[in-house]
């Protein structure tokens, strides 16, 4: 039987409240569904930034998972918070020893959401904190339907990876982010965009597969998100 690439999965933290009294992780179930859907094995990584070399040395590819906060403006060189900034340090910390470590070796990575936007910080590039504020006329970014329905379209860049990936100029994607890309950092480029000019995907060509989209194909609405998650996994595959 051919071998699955394991797929490292970012988790999310909570304090202590609600399902435990103490801390926990969590994860979306379709994040691991996805990837086990595209031929993916899925395994979950914990908040352990030095062991993050040792977890890489454990898998094939990395997926860097969204969730309800935000990187520390002082990681791309803004002096000033927003009010609407919540951090996590020790997942950031964690996911930025991942993400570096993975593109040191050449390994698959896929940002989504909050996600694409530690990627982009990653590669040096910096963040919108607060798309309202910056962006007056933006569209609802934090879209008020259902998550597994679509908010708004996206323009895909033609010949981006992520066009060749899903095959489209055009996908409908949800929307779930008060935060966006500003710059991509200065070897990355954008390949999405939404109507109101926010950067909806970065990628980096001196990399064999690094990809950030800013929605969530795991919810698998656009005929183009499994598709990614397929390239991912193919992109890991032994």
């Amino acid at each position: 039987m051919k071998k699955k690439p394991v797929i490292g999965v970012t988790l999310d933290a909570e304090k202590p409240g609600g399902y435990s009294k103490f801390p926990w992780y969590a994860l979306r179930a379709n994040y691991a569904e996805a990837i086990a859907g595209a031929g993916g094995l899925p395994v979950a990584l914990p908040h352990l930034p030095a062991l993050a070399e040792d977890l890489l040395d454990r898998i094939e590819a990395l997926v860097v998972t969204g969730g309800a906060f935000d990187v520390d403006p002082a990681l791309y060189g803004d002096a000033a918070r927003h009010a609407s900034v919540s951090l996590k340090e020790v997942r950031t910390a964690t996911e930025l020893a991942l993400v570096r470590g993975a593109l040191a070796r050449d390994m698959p990575v896929l940002g989504i959401c909050g996600g694409e936007q530690l990627l982009a910080v990653a590669l040096g590039g910096s963040l919108i904190q607060h798309i309202p504020l910056a962006l007056p006329a933006a569209l609802a970014h934090e879209q008020a339907n259902p998550r597994h329905e679509a908010g708004h379209a996206v323009e895909v860049i033609a010949g981006t990876l992520l066009h060749r990936i899903v095959g489209a100029t055009r996908m409908r994607v949800n929307s779930s982010h008060h935060q966006a890309v500003r710059d991509p950092g200065p070897f990355a480029l954008v390949n999405a965009t939404a109507p109101d000019g926010v950067i909806e995907g970065i990628e980096d060509e001196r990399y064999p597969f690094c990809l950030g989209v800013q929605w969530h194909p795991e919810f698998d609405i656009d005929p183009g998100d499994a598709r990614i998650f397929a390239a991912l996994v193919a992109a890991a595959a032994p």
